[in-house]
């Protein structure tokens, strides 16, 4: 204590030798206010002057006096806070951050422990005292009211953190309304095991410092390889620490495997599958055997590459390992060197037991990005961060699988990765805590095929699944904290159905890409295909091969009105809502623009929507429900009349779209859950009609009705939105809102029509709202995007609705907005695809 005391006299003392005095203050105050306050006036009157608008001035006035309040108010608030306890406050300093860090991040989640464990303590200090009976009665209702806030609040959290979450209202399966007219594919399930016998091995450098499988009992011993190109970030503590844990450095990183083979003649495919940023600590790469089995069991030889070395730790709070994703994919690449050289080894037990020319990869998370890296080098001559380190890969990697990837972790050159002629899946869950966005849509935007191929793309959204299940190791924590239960995985999918779906597509992906077993190709397009095979929930598929000639795809220009058809063209009529844009996900844009198309009616709320046709206002009958209706069996609702009727109409050449019946349409869609009926004035539908009214005439039956449905949705701005769209002011949240349908009319050049619903294939699944954390619920807040559904129809199945129909000589596609009321749709790449199978 005297030393302690000695110690900051002599600071005091060295500090008063430069104090400033109260002249110095006085003065340094005075200066700082004067000419901030002249230069703010200055700066003031010369706007105003420059902007000619007077009423500029009230604005600085107004920021003056908020300036002066806030000083007083700071100085005020720092004054209650200094008369806080000493005791209080240090342990507010400590209790702050920890709790912080503890409890998930969640400044709602700290406020309250703050509150409840200050309200409790001091509660149960008076009482233990004995001081209570002597308090004054506001007292002793201040502390009895603390005491029974804190326990309440205890109560109350422990509630809410017990269970494993909360349900929701759950959206209406869209494609499972008409599921039992969808005939399953006629195959064995890809998820049953095979015929053949399983074997499994390790293989690696037999010095692991912590898995046998790896170090002494490893069966096949490797070589290191350097990454010090490769990896930025391995220095300091982190990398430190990272070599005292592992026993090695970046220049001598490890090839470790577990792998899953069949026994038999061969060859057999290969299969590397590489896992995602976990804890290093925390091994990732044995919790992808059901899929080794499985694989192995049907013909594939599967290898999971163990990474964990570049993973996360706990000694990367001052920084670490960054952007490595490239060395993931390089490290693959540096394992497929290995099977090659051991196919073509005589004395190696993988001698020509490995089809070389049937290569896939399979990565989840960072992994599920690594692999389109890995794809990209491949092909390079070169390293495209230093050319200077040659590349001779050149591996004939077939597919690559991304498990809810992420995107852009790391940027070859600062650009994001594009990929051409190779197939590509990805598959992603609604309740990923992790990567919460569906990322992996963005690279399926950036793979492109060359014309006369045959590889395709796909992916597939689950409702329900996480991110870690797809990992038997990771199970349903997707957060990384002890404390899982903050997560709402009441609507997780069982883990075991999880895995279900991962096999059965990954598997189906593998047969059909690399044992050309195209059978299982529909299931891509359309999951009921394999219903009998997927557990029950939500899957919205995405689909695109090779064949798919784009009519629309609204990334050509910035022209509404063209497409990519030589002189062809895109109108719309009574819609509320028309554009093309770059679309946004939770996390950056998705790389491609798309049309928005929002329409509404303020048609009588009990009109029988499965009514017969009605006549219009004229008395006639409306000659576009009549067409719809020859062509729509069991589609007859009651549709719009025409005079308000909103459609979207793309025309084209057929003559440079080549259809026959063989052939199919295809198009994406997503819903908006934006309001359908946006804004009651300014740069809304009036001015839209008015300004498109000489290109949209051509199209519209009278000027007369035109000017109708003007004059209908202006009296319906008259009033409020309310009664139009319900779902933005939370009155319909107790119910899921019903799928979204319309019609659609294809028209040759003959003017035959052939007319169906969209439903046909399956109404437009609703925008999945989802609440992946416990929070939520308390600020009833949801987490969406938009998500797209490839739409697919047959020629044959169309020209059913008209025999006189020619499939050939399409020229225009028109969307009515007749089934559902109210709606906002996001349409991309429309066109024609020629299908390996029919699907």
């Amino acid at each position: 204590m005297k030393f302690r005391s000695k110690v900051r006299n002599w600071l005091n003392v060295q500090f008063s030798k430069i104090k400033p005095g109260h002249n110095a203050i006085k003065g340094a105050s005075v200066s700082l206010l004067l000419f901030s306050a002249l230069l703010f006036l200055i700066f003031a009157f010369m706007l105003t002057a420059d902007s000619n608008d007077p009423w500029l001035l009230s604005v600085f006035v107004t920021i003056a006096i908020i300036s002066v309040l806030s000083a007083y108010l700071t100085i005020w608030l720092i004054g209650k806070l200094h008369s806080i306890p000493k005791s209080l406050k240090v342990s507010l300093l400590i209790a702050s951050p920890l709790l912080f860090f503890t409890l998930a991040f969640e400044g709602l989640y700290w406020f309250a422990a703050i509150l409840i464990f200050s309200l409790l303590g001091g509660a149960i200090n008076v009482i233990w005292k004995g001081d209570f009976m002597s308090l004054t009665i506001p007292k002793k209702v201040v502390v009895a009211c603390s005491l029974l806030i804190s326990c309440s609040g205890l109560l109350f959290a422990t509630l809410a953190y017990m269970p494993i979450g909360f349900e929701s209202t759950p959206a209406i399966n869209a494609a499972a309304i008409n599921a039992n007219k969808v005939a399953n594919i006629e195959a064995a399930s890809p998820a049953e095991k095979g015929q053949f016998e399983i074997g499994m091995l390790t293989y690696g450098s037999g010095k692991d410092k912590y898995r046998d499988v790896f170090a002494e009992n490893v069966t096949i011993k490797t070589d290191s390889v350097n990454g010090l190109a490769f990896l930025d970030g391995w220095q300091g503590f982190s990398g430190w620490y990272r070599e005292q844990y592992w026993g090695f450095d970046d220049k001598n990183l490890p090839l470790n495997a577990y792998v899953w083979y069949p026994k038999g003649e061969g060859p057999f495919p290969l299969v590397l599958m590489v896992h995602g940023n976990h804890s290093m600590q925390d091994y990732s790469d044995d919790g992808y055997a059901y899929l080794g089995e499985l694989l192995a069991s049907r013909g594939f030889i599967f290898a999971s590459v163990d990474q964990n070395f570049i993973n996360a730790s706990w000694s990367d709070i001052g920084g670490g390992l960054d952007e490595e994703n490239d060395a993931r994919g390089w490290l693959l690449l540096e394992h497929l060197r290995l099977w090659n050289l051991w196919n073509s080894d005589e004395t190696s037990a993988f001698f020509n037991k490995v089809d070389i020319q049937k290569i896939a990869l399979i990565g989840h998370s960072r992994g599920g990005e690594a692999v389109a890296h890995a794809a990209l080098l491949n092909q390079m001559p070169a390293y495209y961060d230093d050319a200077t380190i040659a590349f001779d890969y050149n591996f004939n990697i077939e597919s690559i699988i991304a498990i809810a990837p992420v995107d852009g972790q790391y940027e070859p050159g600062g650009a994001k990765t594009s990929l051409t002629d190779i197939n590509y899946f990805v598959i992603h869950g609604s309740q990923d805590a992790d990567v919460s966005s569906f990322l992996g849509a963005k690279q399926y935007e950036r793979i492109d095929f060359s014309p006369d191929t045959d590889f395709f793309k796909s992916g597939v959204y689950v409702v329900g699944a996480n991110h870690g299940q797809f990992n038997s190791g990771w199970g349903d924590n997707d957060t990384g904290f002890s404390f899982t239960k903050f997560l709402n995985n009441k609507p997780l999918l069982p883990e075991l159905e999880q895995r279900q779906i991962a096999k059965v597509y990954i598997s189906a992906f593998l047969e059909a890409t690399l044992n050309q077993k195209d059978i299982y190709r529909p299931l891509f397009v359309d999951h009921r295909k394999g219903q009998s095979w997927l557990p029950d929930t939500i899957y919205v598929n995405q689909y695109e091969d090779a064949s798919f000639l784009p009519i629309a795809t609204f990334d050509e220009d910035f022209n509404v009105n063209t497409n990519l058809v030589k002189n062809g063209s895109i109108s719309a009529h009574n819609v509320s809502i028309w554009r093309e844009q770059e679309l946004r996900m939770k996390w950056g844009e998705k790389g491609t623009r798309a049309a928005v198309i929002g329409w509404f009616s303020d048609e009588d709320e009990d009109r029988d929507d499965h009514g017969d046709d009605h006549e219009d206002e004229n008395g006639d009958d409306d000659s576009d429900s009549q067409v719809g209706q020859q062509g729509m069996d069991q589609c007859s609702e009651q549709v719009i009349t025409e005079n308000i009727e909103a459609s979207f109409v793309i025309d084209y050449s057929p003559q440079l779209i080549e259809a026959d019946s063989n052939s199919i349409l295809v198009f994406s869609l997503a819903e908006s859950t934006e309001n359908a009926n946006p804004k009651a004035s300014g740069k809304w539908l009036l001015n839209a009609n008015e300004s498109n009214s000489g290109n949209q005439s051509a199209n519209t039956n009278t000027s007369n009705k035109e000017e109708n449905a003007v004059n209908i949705i202006e009296k319906n701005n008259s009033e409020t939105n309310s009664n139009v769209n319900k779902e933005d002011d939370g009155s319909e949240d107790e119910k899921a809102k019903q799928p979204l349908d319309f019609t659609i009319e294809l028209e040759d050049t003959a003017g035959q029509k052939a007319v169906f619903a969209l439903s046909e294939f399956s109404a437009l699944q609703r925008e999945i709202k989802t609440q992946i954390w416990k929070v939520q619920f308390v600020f009833d807040a949801t987490e969406s995007e938009m998500i797209f559904q490839t739409f697919s129809y047959p020629m044959a199945q169309i020209k059913a609705h008209n025999p006189d129909f020619d499939v050939s000589q399409i020229t225009r596609i028109r969307f009515l907005f007749n089934k559902s009321k109210e709606g906002v749709i996001v349409l991309d790449n429309l066109g024609i695809m020629r299908p390996a199978m029919s699907l």
